[in-house]
């Protein structure tokens, strides 16, 4: 008896959750573009060249612009490294170049807007970052902040500011570029965990996480997708408790 009311509740809970999600407009799917996001970025940190070239075709078909494109490799160089990125770069001036021969006019798209900001570039990434995680930035440095306080300067003034300040992309996109790189490349599951957090501050669903796992699956590998799925079970287990 005690498992059929859990069952009976556990659907009503579904249901109320599909339907609010429904009112309030929050897609259950990831967009066309979210996932050509995930493959491209996923392979580019994998480093597979061959499959990168048609998921940046397929990327461009499916309506990303050439600076979305662009921008996603390069962001993809903070978690991944320049020689990942600049291959992927490089792979992606060859497509263009075939795709123009073809007669095939991609759409270059915007430029990321100037930065009217006065504050510090620490001080704007920090606020950022912030941001991202709902969490202020207060009291003594700990962990490799306090071992190595010039990465922290540099995480704050680079990565949240240089990059995720550039409004190309949007926060959520460049989360999904985040993990989607940190699932590629492997070994770095506590940092996945993290972001994978993040994605859910900036506004992603479970559903569309379990579908970005399906993704990273199908791109570089089940290996790779298995870890990702373990990351993320544990993740939303710890929301549940």
């Amino acid at each position: 008896m005690k498992k059929l009311f859990k069952s009976i509740l556990s659907i009503i809970m579904i249901t109320v959750t599909s339907t609010v999600n429904a009112q309030v407009g929050v897609s259950q799917s990831l967009s066309g573009n979210q996932v050509a996001i995930i493959r491209i970025s996923a392979v580019t940190g994998k480093g597979d060249l061959s499959k990168l070239k048609a998921e940046l075709n397929a990327g461009l078909d499916a309506g990303l612009t050439i600076n979305q494109i662009k921008e996603a490799i390069v962001h993809s160089y903070a978690y991944a490294g320049f020689p990942r990125s600049l291959r992927g770069l490089q792979t992606f001036m060859s497509v263009l170049d075939e795709r123009k021969a073809q007669g095939i006019n991609d759409i270059t798209g915007a430029e990321a807007s100037p930065v009217n900001d006065q504050r510090s570039k620490y001080e704007r990434g920090k606020a950022i970052l912030e941001h991202l995680t709902g969490v202020p930035e207060k009291g003594p440095k700990t962990g490799y902040a306090a071992f190595a306080p010039v990465i922290e300067v540099f995480l704050k003034e680079h990565l949240f500011a240089d990059i995720f300040e550039r409004d190309i992309l949007t926060y959520a996109e460049r989360e999904l570029i985040t993990v989607s790189v940190l699932s590629g490349i492997g070994g770095v599951e506590p940092m996945l965990r993290s972001h994978l957090n993040i994605c859910l501050n900036v506004g992603l669903t479970r559903a569309q996480l379990q579908e970005f796992v399906d993704l990273i699956k199908s791109s570089i590998g089940k290996k790779e997708g298995k870890s990702a799925q373990t990351v993320l079970n544990e993740l939303l287990k710890s929301k549940s408790l």
